[in-house]
């Protein structure tokens, strides 16, 4: 036991320093407005939680240019080409705070022609791990994305077909 603890602490400290050196980029991206949440599961309002692709579920922020995908199935091809719903806007109000526990937290509304709605991100700290809740205005479909954020330079998404 001792020998495997050993051998496994210089990857814990390896991995605790990747993690850090994410955090900081992904805060860095936050700042720069210039970042996306690539998605690994999706919750819809009824508590269902999906496991989905990160390359087609996101939300993408580049200056003031937003784009919200979510396309959680892979059988049915959806108005975007690619198995979901693709919409993309004008990013205004964004606020970002961290909290005393270290969370950031990012505040943004999406306005274009297939969105209205406030989006709420968190990040948590020492990762990139985040969450984001997308709460549209015209109706109460709430949907929580969870995944990595990442610069959005280094982002591997695919953008399907507008709205």
């Amino acid at each position: 036991m001792k020998e495997f603890q050993q051998r496994s602490e210089p990857e814990r400290n390896a991995a605790a320093a990747v993690d850090t050196l994410l955090w900081q980029q992904a805060g860095t991206a936050i700042g720069k407005n210039s970042f996306v949440i690539e998605a690994d599961a999706v919750t819809f309002r009824n508590g269902s939680r999906v496991y989905v692709n990160s390359t087609t579920n996101f939300i993408s922020v580049n200056g003031d240019r937003g784009v919200v995908q979510i396309s959680p199935s892979t059988f049915f091809s959806g108005p975007n080409g690619v198995g979901g719903i693709t919409v993309d806007g004008t990013v205004s109000g964004l606020d970002v705070g961290v909290d005393k526990k270290g969370v950031t937290h990012v505040h943004m509304s999406i306005t274009g022609i297939g969105i209205s709605a406030q989006i709420d991100i968190s990040l948590y700290p020492g990762s990139n791990d985040a969450y984001a809740v997308v709460s549209p205005n015209f109706n109460s479909q709430t949907i929580r994305l969870e995944g990595k954020i990442v610069p959005y330079e280094q982002s591997r998404t695919y953008e399907g077909m507008s709205l």
